[in-house]
């Protein structure tokens, strides 16, 4: 993070969902997928769960990376970023108390945006199956005691309950979430346009749309989105995805002993050294030589 910065990162954020226009977050996993975010121009970067999961531990996004790796996890990337952070922090990790905490620590860590959601501890990825919500009062509990924690971090409240209880179920928590004081309203994987469409026309705060290669939402275009009355979009898979691909290829590539292919799908090495910073180490490691 750029300390000559005069905003702080929830001040960024907050402007940005205050002004015309989408904000387009793409979802980080690691630091260099943050950095490349920024790099490329977006406005804001998102902490993705079900990447951080899998990059971190090679594992299932289901709950399996606790508290302090979470934790741990956004600071990292909040700190080599100069955008606003909007990290996932799933159910908060436990009852409103420990959400309390969870909403401290991250706000610590300089992430600008929180997401929260409803579902029973160990959480799933909100695109699979066996998902189930907590009681409504429970949920509110949790937003109440997240925005005690911090007056200035961006709430994202989430409900899974549209794969549980049914459309107007999960829109009537939504409500609520409005009324209990969230910046941001999630409303997890809505099954259609027309969904997509009534979502927006009764709810007032500002929306996101979480946009999931092969998940059950329509995926459209930011465009699309705007129209609708969206105001944030998330993309928590496209680069992980992405960047799967470009390993298995290349891999096998190595495997063949085809190097003349595999160097034009590659940055050079002095680029990667420049991403990571080594230009300014080495600036820093001249400036305080004896």
């Amino acid at each position: 993070m750029d300390m000559n910065q005069t905003e702080s990162p929830t001040i960024q954020l907050r402007k940005l969902l205050a002004q015309p226009g989408l904000v387009v977050a793409p979802g980080c996993y690691d630091a260099v997928s943050a950095k490349l975010i920024e790099r490329a121009g977006f406005a804001a970067a998102y902490m993705t769960g079900f990447g951080s999961t899998a990059s971190v531990l090679g594992l299932p996004d289901a709950g399996i990376m606790d508290f302090t790796q979470m934790t741990t996890h956004a600071g990292n990337l909040a700190n080599v970023l100069n955008i606003p952070l909007i990290a996932d922090a799933d159910t908060g990790y436990g009852n409103a108390i420990n959400t309390h905490r969870t909403v401290q620590t991250y706000a610590r860590s300089g992430v600008a945006g929180i997401q929260l959601e409803d579902q029973v501890s160990p959480k799933r990825c909100g695109h699979t199956a066996g998902k189930a919500v907590i009681p409504l009062s429970e949920m509110l509990g949790k937003l109440r005691a997240a925005r005690d924690a911090s007056a200035e971090i961006v709430i994202v409240a989430r409900t899974d309950a549209r794969a549980v209880e049914g459309f107007d179920s999960a829109l009537e928590r939504c409500l609520a979430f409005e009324e209990t004081g969230a910046d941001v309203i999630f409303f997890e994987a809505p099954r259609s346009l027309e969904e997509m469409q009534e979502i927006a026309k009764r709810l007032h705060k500002p929306l996101l749309a979480n946009m999931v290669e092969g998940g059950h939402t329509p995926f459209l275009r930011g465009s699309e989105l705007e129209t609708l009355g969206f105001k944030l979009a998330i993309y928590p898979v496209t680069l992980l995805l992405s960047a799967v691909h470009a390993m298995q290829k290349q891999l096998q590539r190595l495997r063949e002993e085809d190097h003349e292919s595999m160097r034009p799908e590659q940055v050079s090495f002095q680029e990667l050294q420049t991403l990571v910073g080594f230009p300014e180490y080495d600036a820093m490691s001249k400036r305080y030589q004896a």
